[in-house]
């Protein structure tokens, strides 16, 4: 399949005309203004590139990595880790903080695909309540993390760190149990890996994750600030507490993404 340009407007190719060739590069070009970026999830698109300098690139992989939620494999030692690690975990506290970690350049790596632009284009999505971070602090510190975007029953898994060993674990396994208690549908992990196998990711074909997406109802979007239900993972501490500080996001919607992204 051909790669298209965008010139104009925020609509998107077929997903499905996808070059499968090249890992499912789609479309070149356009910005990644709140609009545009919450048109192309919806289709099952996401950016991925590393210079804002250079056209942005668009992907729809086949298959895509997928996590129904409360599916997630726990192994022996990150239960202990649950149970014994001295975590706690939160949403919406620290999303910069969390962007900007997942954004260092980690061992063995080049660069990273997190750019500048691509922060602030996180970071506004999440002023307007579409994006999310999950924070894991030990000891009071940050130690680990996640964050992505909510549309309907689905969440957009963007990028996860850790500092300190099984941390990112440890925010996944949340995620997946809360929103299992929300009654979400699929956690997108977007591009499978062995690393997310480990963890009961599995491959859904291209096909059959755009139908899912397509029977998805937006209405039911969690926009704002997100906080744990009081009684959610009681292995490890959970701040259920209403975040009101600077960086809580809006409650209000907008009118008329190897180890890519997971460590």
């Amino acid at each position: 399949m051909a790669v298209s340009f965008i010139r104009s407007g925020i609509g998107f190719p077929d997903p499905r005309q996808a070059d499968d060739s090249i890992g499912g590069l789609l479309a070149v070009g356009g910005d990644l203004s709140p609009k545009r970026l919450l048109a192309a999830y919806r289709a099952g698109i996401f950016p991925w590139f590393d210079d804002d300098q250079a056209p942005v690139l668009w992907w729809s992989p086949d298959p895509r990595a997928v996590l129904a939620p409360g599916e997630m494999r726990v192994s022996r030692s990150l239960a202990k880790r649950l149970r014994n690690g001295g975590f706690k975990v939160s949403f919406d506290r620290a999303f910069v903080e969390v962007v900007g970690a997942c954004a260092t350049k980690r061992e063995g790596q080049s660069g990273t695909w997190i750019t500048p632009g691509m922060g602030a284009a996180y970071r506004h999505l999440h002023e307007l309540g579409y994006a999310h971070s999950l924070e894991v602090w030990c000891e009071g510190r940050l130690a680990g993390g996640l964050y992505g975007l909510s549309l309907g029953a689905f969440f957009f898994g963007e990028s996860m760190f850790s500092r300190v060993p099984d941390a990112s674990k440890v925010a996944l396994a949340h995620l997946s149990e809360q929103l299992k208690r929300w009654r979400f549908q699929l956690i997108d992990c977007q591009i499978p890996n062995r690393h997310l196998s480990s963890l009961g990711v599995q491959s859904m074909p291209r096909t059959k994750f755009l139908a899912a997406l397509a029977a998805n109802d937006e209405s039911n979007t969690r926009v704002g600030a997100w906080t744990f239900d009081a009684d959610c993972g009681a292995a490890v501490s959970v701040d259920s507490t209403p975040f009101r500080g600077q960086n809580a996001a809006a409650s209000h919607a907008l009118g008329p993404h190897g180890e890519r992204r997971a460590d």
